[in-house]
C-alpha cells in the first residue's frame, strides 16, 4: 500500500561531507529509479491502525479506511489517495485527500477536512513539513518526490548492510534546490533499499529545523497478489538518545483491483465521510 511506502528521499544542501558541487552517482540513481518504478498495485483499499505513543509510553489508537487509485491521463499516471478517520470520536469523519501528479511541473495537491469546523483546508507547500494528524509523518511524506529533484550517492560504495538478514544498498539523496529541502522538512536522509526487491525498508531522516532524528522501519513486508506491501511500519522520533514520540502504522484487509470511481477522490466526497 502506497501510504506505508512513505517518501524517504529528502535532504538539504548542507549535508555533512558533501559540497554544493556534489556529483550524482549514476549507479545509485539507477537503483532509485528501480525503487520508483516498482509495481505498487492499483485501485487499492485497506484498513489502517495508527498508534501514537508519547515519551512516557502512553498510547492513542486511531482507525482509518484508505483508498488509492492510479489515474492515467495522456502519458502520465497520477496517483490519488483518500483516507477517512473512523475512530476515536474526536477525529471521526476527518478526511485527507491527495493528488500526487506524475508530471514534475505540477505541484501535488493535498486537502484536510475537519468535521468539527465543517471546513476543508488545502495544505500549502509551506505547511507540508508539518505533522500529519499528530503522527510522526509529515504531509510531504504522503507523496512521492521526483527523482529529477535529487542527486544520489552510495553511503559507502561497494559496502552492503544487512537489515533483518537481508542485503541492502545504503544511499544518500541530495536535493537540487532549497525549495525541495524546505518542503520536506528534513536536513538529510539515508535510505536502505533491499537488493532482492527494491523496497525501501529503513530510512534515517534528520529534521531540518528541530534537529530531531526520525527512524522509518518496515517491521513487516508481505507479498499480496504479487505486490510487495509494507503492512507494518514504525516511525520513531528521537532527540539525542532519547525517544520523544513513536507512531506505528498497521495495514489489514488489503485488496487490489477494486472498483473505485473517480468521483470518490474529490473534496465534496471527502466532506461526506464514509
Amino acid at each position: 500500500m502506497r501510504i506505508l511506502i512513505v517518501i524517504l528521499i529528502s535532504i538539504i544542501l548542507t549535508l555533512p561531507g558533501f559540497s554544493n558541487g556534489f556529483a550524482d552517482d549514476l549507479e545509485a540513481r539507477k537503483i532509485m529509479e528501480k525503487v520508483d518504478q516498482r509495481d505498487e498495485g492499483d485501485n487499492q483499499t485497506a484498513d489502517m491502525t495508527m498508534i501514537l505513543i508519547d515519551k512516557k509510553g502512553n498510547k492513542r489508537e486511531r482507525q482509518l479506511k484508505v483508498f488509492s487509485k492510479d489515474k492515467k491521463e495522456d502519458k502520465n499516471e497520477d496517483k490519488q489517495m483518500l483516507m477517512f478517520f473512523i475512530s476515536p470520536p474526536d477525529v471521526k469523519d476527518t478526511g485527507f485527500l491527495t493528488y500526487d501528479f506524475d508530471d514534475p511541473k505540477k505541484d501535488d495537491n493535498q486537502w484536510l477536512y475537519l468535521p468539527a469546523l465543517k471546513k476543508t483546508k488545502r495544505i500549502a507547500s509551506s505547511d507540508k513539513s508539518g505533522s500529519f494528524m499528530g503522527s510522526d509523518l509529515n504531509y510531504s511524506d504522503m507523496t512521492k518526490r521526483e527523482l529529477e529533484d535529487y542527486d544520489f550517492k552510495f553511503y559507502k560504495k561497494g559496502k552492503q548492510k544487512k537489515v533483518n538478514n537481508v542485503d541492502t544498498w545504503v544511499i544518500w539523496c541530495l536535493p537540487k534546490s532549497k525549495k525541495v529541502a524546505k518542503e520536506t522538512g528534513y536536513a538529510k536522509v539515508l535510505v536502505f533499499v533491499r537488493q532482492d526487491n527494491f523496497v525501501v525498508i529503513r530510512t534515517l531522516a534528520w529534521e531540518q529545523e528541530s534537529k530531531y532524528l526520525k527512524f522509518f522501519d518496515v517491521k513487516k513486508l508481505e507479498k499480496i497478489d504479487g505486490i510487495w506491501v509494507s503492512t507494518y511500519m514504525s516511525v520513531t522520533r528521537k532527540k539525542g538518545k532519547a525517544v520523544t514520540h513513536k507512531t506505528h502504522f498497521i495495514l489489514e484487509n488489503i485488496k487490489f483491483n477494486q472498483s473505485l470511481d473517480d468521483a470518490l477522490f474529490t473534496t465534496r466526497r471527502m466532506e461526506k465521510g464514509l
